[in-house]
Order: C-alpha cells, then structure tokens, then sequence
C-alpha cells in the first residue's frame, strides 16, 4: 500500500474502498459546484511569512474549545451518512477524536443512534441538531442529548431547504441503497466496504428509526424527511432550543457579520462560519473569505469556529491567523474514515497536527496562542 503522507493520499484510498454514491455524497456541492470548489481554493491563495533564527525547540498547538481543553483547535464536524463511509462509521470517528483529543460532533442524520455512540464511547461528544416541523420529536431528540451527555449543541440553520446536488439525484442516494444492477456491481466491487456493511446492523438512521410515530424503515422515512426539514425556523425558535437544551449552544452556518450578531444577541456560546460545504447556496463566498468580518463584529464575546475546505494543518493555521478560534474538519477526516476506518480518522488528525505544528514554527511562533494576522501576507 502507499505510504499516506497527507490528506490527499487518504482521499485516493477512500475513492478506492467506499461505493460511488458515498464519495460523490462527500466530494461535491450543489449546482455549479462553485462555492465548493472556492472553499479550497480561497484558502490555497492566503499566503505565510516565513521568519527564522527563532528558538522552536518547545512547541505546542494545544488549544481550549468550549473552555474544554484540545490537543489542538480542530472538531469533528457532522456528516450525515457516516456509518455508510465505514461500517458504524460514526462510533469509529468519535473513538479515533477521544483518542486524539478533539470533539467529534454527531449529526442528526447519523446511521448510529446517540445511544449507540454513547454506549462505545467514553468521552462527550457534540450533537448537531436540524429542527423539524415535529417539535415534539425535536424536543425528545434534545432530551436523549441530555441523557447521554453530549458536552455542546450544534445547531445548523442553514439546511431549511435542500439545495440540489446534482451527483446525488443521478446516484439515486438512499439510505440503504436500493439494490439496482448499477449499484450492485458497485459495491461488489468494494469488498472491503462491503464486509463491514454485512457485519453491522446499523444501517439506517439511527436517532429517526423507531423514534417517530410512523416511521418503522427508510420507506416512510424518506418521505418524512422531505416533508419535516423546517422552511419556518427563525431567531425566535433558538430561545426555545436553548432553554430546553441548557448547556452550551453553537450556531452553525453563519455567513454575515450582521447573522453572527444575532447569534450572539440570542444566546448563542459559539458560531461556525460555515457555507454547508458548498452543498446548499452555490454562489456563496468560500469560508475564509467571510472569516475576518465576522470575527470584527463579534470580538471575543463569542467563540468563532470556521468549517469548509479544510484540507490540511496549514489551512487549520490560516483560519486561526484569519481570526477563527478553531476549525471544523468534514471531508478530511471522512477521507480518512473510508480508507482505514477507526485508524485512518487518527491518521488524518496525526497529519493536520503535524502540519501545523511545523507551519506554525516555519513562521516563527511556538504557542498556537500567539497566532494573529501578522503570520500573513496581507
């Protein structure tokens, strides 16, 4: 097997191993791709400055998160699907991120139930929630949270409406996959993917199966979610979602200055700067291109993460010297995910430490800390 030195190197692996409706679910955005193509490539252009003949002989990335300490500034974002990348995909990453030291964040739409993660794990974990039309089922879905003491959560207002992605529609995706001639010889030719499928029983979502009236399997289910996903969600709905919840609260697909003052106006702890990846408004401004402005208009009243197109540790460092507390990384870890599992989850973050570290000693700082603006060239 090929020696993996960097993310990219999991990504040809995982394209190997995972059926094709699972990488192009990962590797795509909507319409035009546009936005997630623009998430990379902003950050590819934000340039360092090397300084030398600093003592680098003691370094550290640690970080806090959430007043919670961190091997260095980097969750786990919520994917949907996970357990479909790997086999009870969403219990591997979340043992290789308490392993590691970061969060994992757990999405609504996971294969493994909350109870399940919580049950083969040790350390919190953060819950991703989407608001449906079917508040009582909300209202139990951040109760169960609470009972398996997730430590922050994250709820993402920009997924109202589905953009359309266009990979997905000519896949057929679905949850499990339907059992067309195309398919089938897809994933017969996926053995290793294949056989871990065979092993798990966990194969549909796991916090919506069996949770509401009605839906018993995945074909009431898609038609539920096409209907339960919330047009009518607003600022007046999060008072709601942080009373119930009690705990620490980020809000995820923050794009404006003016929509992170709100946040901070509502009670929120913490935002992610966020375009869902390029997977909902193409035509949107990659990430990092909003990052600064965001990060004036808020200061340090709350904590700002940033999530798209984090590819390496060196992208990690420039959305820290943009003005981010921390990142999220998605596809990177699901790269790692697909290819090697539990192992490959650790190999992604050994590798986006690594690269920081060494980023951030190149340009002449030893503590994660005293990272700024005056690391880039401007």
């Amino acid at each position: 097997m090929t020696t993996i030195t960097c993310i990219d190197d999991l990504k040809a692996l995982y394209q190997r191993r995972v059926p094709k409706m699972f990488y192009d679910y990962t590797e795509s955005g909507s319409w035009t791709e546009q936005t997630f193509k623009s998430n990379e490539t902003a950050l590819q252009r934000i340039l360092f400055k090397q300084r030398v003949l600093v003592d680098l002989s003691q370094r550290s990335v640690a970080s806090t998160l959430l007043g919670q300490p961190v091997s260095m500034p980097v969750a786990l974002a919520p994917v949907g699907l996970t357990g479909y990348q790997h086999a009870d995909g969403e219990i591997k990453a979340a043992i290789a991120a308490a392993r590691f030291g970061v969060p994992y964040t757990l999405s609504t739409m996971s294969i493994c139930s909350i109870e399940d993660v919580a049950a083969k794990t040790s350390a919190p974990f953060w819950f991703q929630l989407y608001v449906m039309r079917d508040r009582d089922f909300i209202r139990r879905l951040i109760q169960r949270a609470k009972a398996a003491e997730c430590s922050a959560l994250v709820l993402t207002v920009d997924l109202q409406i589905l953009g359309q992605r266009h990979k997905d529609i000519k896949n057929g995706l679905s949850t499990p996959p339907k059992p067309t001639l195309k398919n089938i010889i897809n994933m017969v030719s996926k053995p290793r993917w294949g056989l871990g499928m065979l092993g798990t029983h966990r194969r549909d979502f796991g916090n919506i199966i069996g949770h509401v009236a009605g839906v018993e399997d995945t074909g009431s289910l898609s038609e539920w979610t096409r209907q339960q996903f919330d047009p009518g969600l607003n600022w007046d709905d999060v008072a709601w979602i942080k009373d119930l919840w009690g705990g620490p609260l980020i809000i995820k697909g923050i794009m404006t200055p003016e929509d992170a003052c709100l946040a901070r106006d509502h009670g929120a702890d913490a935002i992610i700067v966020s375009n869902h990846g390029g997977r909902q408004l193409d035509g949107a401004p990659a990430s990092i291109e909003v990052l600064p402005a965001i990060k004036a208009a808020v200061g340090d009243r709350l904590e700002v993460l940033m999530d798209g197109g984090i590819r390496s540790g060196q992208d990690v460092l420039r959305a820290l010297a943009s003005g981010a507390d921390g990142t999220m990384v998605g596809r990177a870890y699901i790269y790692g995910l697909g290819a090697l599992g539990e192992a490959g989850v650790v190999e992604t973050l050994n590798i986006l430490r690594n690269e920081l570290d060494l980023t951030m000693a190149f340009c002449g700082r030893t503590n994660i800390a005293t990272v700024s603006g005056d690391i880039l060239w401007s």
